[in-house]
């Protein structure tokens, strides 16, 4: 493992060059992101905060390569995204593991597309369920797991072919408040010591706060990027950081950029109306 954590450090460079994308052909034409621009370092993390349908969940589309940008361009070490890759690991809020795969299994799924041996699956795999914990629910099936495991085997999944990103899209959405705090938690855990650059999409400014080192705030549609905000809060964070004073200015900061932003898209919602 401190092999692939050294390499994350050297890779994992995300460049979005002027990209804009647009839906549907002339008066059906719906532009979803505008001209957006950002330089995500290596093992950064980095949340997007915005109203919803600003264009958060394109843009980490684009980057995931489930989206063809419709000008500009996304770039990943310097080489242009055409398409999904294992290079980038996925986790969304919907827990999406295959019901009828063990918890082992779904984890395999990457190293067996990679062209791995089982053996070599089966090792991988049990690596990251030890690094999330639930190293005694190998045998289990998904229904048998709550929301929280399934999530944490999610992550697991996404992780197991050693991508230099990881896209995650309100992963902890459907969590309720305790859960949801212990995933984010264990999720900074796991990004410590793996080192991987996180592009992590949420309507939660707590959270954004919590587990970011920058945080980006988009406008109301189009999207565009409006505010970059640097976390200087300490590593490791702790759930009391909640109520120290840089938090509550922070949260204060990124609350009056979000009403701005959600009364100017319930504005244009009232006007199409």
């Amino acid at each position: 493992m401190q092999k692939h954590h050294q390499d994350s450090k050297t890779r994992g460079h995300v460049c979005i060059d002027s990209v804009g994308v647009s839906f549907g052909q002339g008066s059906d034409r719906n532009i979803a992101v505008h001209e957006t621009s950002l330089d995500i370092k290596p093992g950064e993390f980095v949340c997007m905060l915005g109203p919803s349908g600003c264009g958060k969940s394109t843009l980490l589309n684009c980057v995931a390569g489930y989206v063809k940008p419709t000008m500009g361009k996304v770039l990943l070490d310097d080489k242009a995204i055409s398409g999904p890759g294992p290079d980038r690991g996925m986790v969304f809020q919907q827990y999406s593991l295959l019901p009828w795969k063990t918890v082992l299994e779904n984890i395999a799924i990457g190293p067996r597309l990679a062209g791995h041996s089982a053996a070599e699956c089966h090792s991988i795999a049990r690596t990251f369920l030890a690094m999330i914990g639930l190293s005694k629910m190998e045998k289990r099936y998904p229904g048998e797991l709550s929301g929280g495991m399934q999530q944490r085997v999610g992550i697991a999944r996404a992780l197991a072919n050693y991508p230099s990103v990881l896209l995650m899209d309100e992963p902890f959405g459907a969590l309720d408040a305790q859960t949801r705090l212990m995933m984010q938690e264990s999720l900074l855990e796991i990004w410590s010591e793996f080192g991987t650059t996180v592009l992590f999409v949420t309507h939660d400014v707590d959270e954004a706060i919590f587990l970011a080192d920058r945080i980006l705030i988009m406008s109301a549609s189009p999207g565009t990027v409006i505010a970059d905000l640097k976390v200087d809060l300490e590593r490791p964070r702790r759930s009391e950081m909640a109520t120290a004073e840089l938090f509550i200015s922070l949260k204060r900061n990124c609350l009056k950029y979000i009403r701005a932003e959600s009364m100017k898209a319930f504005e244009q919602r009232e006007c199409e109306e």
